[in-house]
């Protein structure tokens, strides 16, 4: 009994046992079943044990900024929210009352009530309120955060803004979100060509955590480094763009122009100092229309300004001869005859006096009897006119050079029949005022890493070519300078170019009318020509390049054509040569004033009443602004001022606007600089007027309305027209 007994405890035992065991080697195996990573009724089991101990979070790089040459940003990632709206009521916060919320929200992002209620009644945890809710400014963020409004909230990512809104557009150009990765794009500009160099590297950390979110001891983190986008510093000097865009500003809205193009370029190094197009777009709303530079991507048929070149190869060909005459008027030849733009000519006339008047007959003589068509062909191509520049700019086209028959060749020599862009212009332009040396124009100077402040890629000025010689070069200067200067060619007659002299500024320059061809004939009427200017100065050693282009503005009856132009390049040349700081020494004798002049030192730091004093004993007059110790001034220290020069201290306290009366262009610049205002100048010349008053107190961002006045010298007409004979090619 006692052995059957104990035969079964042993039984169930052993029975109990091996399911134990069974157990155990089934979830063993279990075990080994789910890390090998296994799926469980469809779920992967590791993988959501790590989500649920894992943290991850991204650390997000700003893409790179862009500046001027003088510091100022031009395009920057700012914050940008995405609002969104929580609707379940089992969360702490949630939107209670849905119609005021819509009735409020509504105005702030331009929607209807009824389209934010349709979105606050959908049956969601949270909602977000489509493109009027997205990258949102700090501003409309503090609007509706002032409505305290339940409920609400925002995620923060970054958007690109440009400062300067549609200064520059076409130089900048804009981004747009890639979608693949949710980062900016840059699609246009110096955005688009420099994109690998202004896009960011988002990081990454991940580390193990416990259920209370306590980062776990001794758990490796995996780290995935992030890198900003590298900076870039654009040759663009910030002020003399924005006198550009205001001149052209000013135009348009008078004249209405179907287009302009403006630059200002450096023709020591090929620096372009500012560059504008119009019609423009502002990259902050992204409304852009026409999608190419039209400074570097549009040809055209430029006119007079060709001549320029024309003469310069003569003179280099040792083929000009300047006091040779020619009969003006008219010209036959293979296939038409070239006509004078004010059809009658002059009579016999000299060729120096031929450019001076802007005959295209001239040229046209000149070219075919003494240089060749052969050989102004040659000279154009040294003189870049037939390829490209290769300004680091993407979308640049070449010319259209029509040189066929005998009309279209004798036409190119001044400006007609053959198309050329505006940056190829300029560029040409280089080799007369750089003595025979051409430079290739550029627009990116340097880009930085701004972690370290390493150069990454620094411009170096290079050099394109040299079509003519210093002789041929310095002579052309001189015949541009009789261009501006003399008031009687012949008869009467002035030089085409009297409205754009700068007394004591020695301004050199070439005009230009040229017609505008349409389904192979040329419009009539003075309202279709495109009004040209190529202006250099000062004549001896110029330190600053013009070249403004107006088509087909609208001008008034007593207009001559010239008046567009006029209006912006004078104030362009103006305030440039000013803030370039080229001295006004000559007087109106033409005499060279002996200005004395100091070497400016540092005063900050210093008492601004003692250093106030210390410069007027030097005769430079010194402008304050507060009281107390200096804590910055303009210009830096190490410059060269004459007597008269001001100088702008910036000290403690309260500042006041000062009594701009009389005040130049330059001047104005370094008050704005240094107390970051943003300055509206009308006209050119000096200050008889300003917007606030002589001592108001100066706020940081606020807007100095000044209005500039100078004598201007009597209109006249320029001749690069011609009126095509029938012909056969």
């Amino acid at each position: 009994m006692f052995q059957r007994k104990r035969r079964l405890i042993s039984f169930w035992a052993g029975l109990v046992g091996g399911i134990f065991m069974l157990a155990f080697f089934v979830i063993i195996g279990r075990f080994v079943y789910i890390a090998q990573g296994k799926e469980i009724d469809g779920h992967h089991l590791i993988r959501i044990g790590k989500s649920q101990w894992s943290q991850y979070k991204i650390v997000d790089e700003k893409r790179g900024t862009i500046y001027s040459d003088n510091g100022r940003i031009l395009a920057e990632d700012v914050p940008a929210y995405t609002l969104y709206a929580i609707l379940n009521k089992s969360s702490d916060n949630y939107v209670k009352d849905k119609q005021k919320t819509a009735e409020e929200l509504a105005p702030i992002l331009g929607m209807k009530v009824s389209d934010v209620l349709s979105i606050l009644n959908r049956k969601a945890y949270q909602v977000e309120f489509g493109t009027k809710g997205k990258m949102l400014s700090s501003a409309k963020k503090k609007e509706i955060d002032r409505l305290k409004l339940p409920g609400i909230g925002y995620l923060t990512e970054s958007k690109r803004y440009y400062p300067d809104q549609s200064s520059a557009a076409y130089t900048l150009g804009f981004t747009q979100i890639n979608p693949v990765n949710n980062q900016q794009k840059g699609v246009f500009g110096i955005e688009q060509s420099l994109d690998n160099y202004l896009t960011e590297k988002d990081g990454s950390i991940r580390y193990y955590r416990s259920l209370s979110g306590v980062p776990i001891p001794d758990e490796r983190e995996k780290i995935k480094k992030s890198s900003p986008g590298k900076d870039v510093y654009l040759t663009l000097n910030s002020r003399i763009q924005t006198v550009l865009e205001q001149a052209m500003t000013r135009v348009d809205n008078e004249y209405k122009p179907e287009s302009m193009i403006g630059i200002a370029a450096d023709p020591k190094t090929g620096k372009i100092l500012a560059m504008s197009t119009l019609p423009g777009f502002n990259p902050n709303k992204r409304d852009i229309k026409n999608f190419s530079n039209a400074a570097i991507s549009e040809p055209y048929e430029p006119g007079s300004v060709m001549k320029t070149f024309t003469v310069a190869s003569a003179m280099d060909a040792g083929v000009y001869k300047g006091s040779n005459t020619y009969a003006s008027g008219e010209y036959k030849t293979a296939g038409g005859t070239i006509h004078d733009w004010n059809r009658q000519g002059w009579g016999t006339i000299s060729f120096n006096q031929g450019f001076e008047l802007s005959s295209n007959v001239g040229m046209s003589v000149l070219t075919d009897k003494y240089l060749g068509v052969n050989k102004l062909y040659d000279y154009y191509r040294k003189f870049g006119f037939m390829q490209k520049t290769g300004i680091d700019l993407p979308g640049e086209r070449s010319s259209l050079v029509n040189w066929q028959w005998k009309l279209d060749k004798l036409e190119a020599s001044f400006g007609q029949g053959s198309a050329f862009t505006a940056i190829q212009i300029v560029q040409a332009a280089t080799a007369i005022g750089n003595n025979g040396k051409m430079m290739q124009p550029y627009v990116v100077d340097k880009i930085i890493n701004p972690e370290t402040k390493k150069i990454i890629m620094q411009h170096h000025p290079k050099v394109a070519g040299h079509p003519v010689s210093a002789a041929a070069a310095e002579q052309t200067r001189a015949l541009m300078r009789k261009v501006v200067t003399n008031k009687n060619v012949v008869n009467g007659a002035g030089a085409t170019g009297l409205d754009y002299d700068l007394p004591g500024y020695d301004v050199i320059g070439k005009t230009g009318t040229a017609q505008i061809s349409q389904n192979g004939q040329y419009l009539l009427g003075k309202n279709n020509y495109v009004y040209s200017f190529l202006g250099m100065a000062p004549e001896k050693d110029p330190k600053l390049i013009v070249y403004v282009a107006v088509k087909q503005p609208h001008l008034k009856p007593t207009d001559l054509g010239s008046e567009p132009v006029v209006d912006i390049v004078r104030p362009v040349m103006t305030s440039a040569l000013q803030y370039l700081q080229v001295d006004k020494k000559t007087s109106e004798s033409g005499e060279k004033k002996q200005l004395p002049s100091i070497k400016f030192n540092s005063y900050i730091g210093d008492d601004m009443a003692e250093a106030a004093q210390t410069l007027t004993s030097q005769g430079v007059v010194p402008i304050t602004l507060g009281s107390g110790t200096i804590r910055k001034q303009m210009p830096y220290p190490g410059e060269i001022l004459y007597s008269g020069s001001k100088v702008i201290l910036s000290g403690d306290g309260t500042k006041k606007i000062p009594d701009l009366t009389g005040w130049s262009l330059a001047d104005l610049m370094k008050l704005a600089d240094m107390e970051d205002l943003k300055l509206v100048t009308k006209g050119d010349g000096f200050v008889v007027t300003q917007k606030p008053a002589r001592g108001t107190p100066i706020k940081s961002g606020s807007v100095l309305t000044v209005q500039l006045q100078s004598e201007k010298t009597n209109s006249s007409t320029d001749g690069s027209s011609v009126v095509k004979q029938p012909s056969n090619p």
